[in-house]
């Protein structure tokens, strides 16, 4: 099975499952959103908000696939970006932050430790950036019956589960920071730890088999 993490573009937004690609719940204020979705052609303004957002700030989002599929997606941008992320109860993000938007994983990809990957890709790329921390705002009833959250927030347990930390509480809509040296530590000390393993070995001697230590034997 084959993983990789690729950057969003206009080209990969085409891979974001349909209702998220005509979503503009984070692109656009309240009011906005609900004009967008009256016009008939939200997935419009969410192309338009993708690529402003990448010409002015850069990457906004990493798509993950499992042997060629689209299995999952993240979206990520400074608070500025996004009209949304003062609309709620716990904001507003922290000025050291970019505010992590939505996660999402295929049903069928669940469970197979995508949403860490992603969310380290995201560390990764931010760490480059210059920015400190990751926030969101988490559903702390995510999947409850009656609640009628549409599924743009994602659920806070996967946040605290992927090492988000709650800074500021709330019954239902938590905001939840990382600090990103914590995301890329441990995978970064192993993948030193790995190539410098690797790096002192040779490919033939990675081929050769290994053969039992024999022991001399005294008459």
């Amino acid at each position: 099975m084959s993983r990789r993490l690729v950057s969003l573009t206009l080209d990969t937004l085409e891979d974001l499952p349909r209702p998220c690609r005509a979503c503009v719940f984070w692109e656009l204020d309240p009011v906005a959103a609900e004009r967008a979705c009256a016009a008939g052609d939200p997935g419009l303004e969410k192309e338009a908000w993708v690529s402003q957002t990448l010409l002015e700030w850069g990457s906004c989002g990493k798509l993950a696939y499992v042997d060629g599929m689209p299995a999952g997606f993240v979206m990520y941008a400074p608070p500025a970006y996004v009209p949304r992320s003062m609309a709620f109860p716990t904001s507003p993000v922290s000025a050291d932050a970019a505010l992590l938007m939505t996660a999402h994983i295929v049903t069928a990809f669940a469970g197979g430790g995508l949403g860490r990957m992603l969310v380290q890709g995201v560390a990764r790329d931010l760490t480059k950036r210059g920015i400190k921390a990751i926030e969101a705002f988490g559903d702390a009833k995510y999947g409850d019956s009656g609640e009628g959250e549409d599924g743009c927030l994602a659920p806070a347990d996967f946040f605290l589960s992927v090492g988000f930390k709650t800074v500021r509480q709330h019954p239902r809509f938590p905001r939840l920071r990382l600090e990103l040296r914590t995301a890329l530590s441990w995978k970064s000390d192993v993948e030193y730890a790995l190539e410098k393993l690797l790096g002192s070995m040779s490919p033939e001697s990675l081929l050769r088999p290994v053969r039992p230590a024999t022991r001399s034997t005294s008459g």
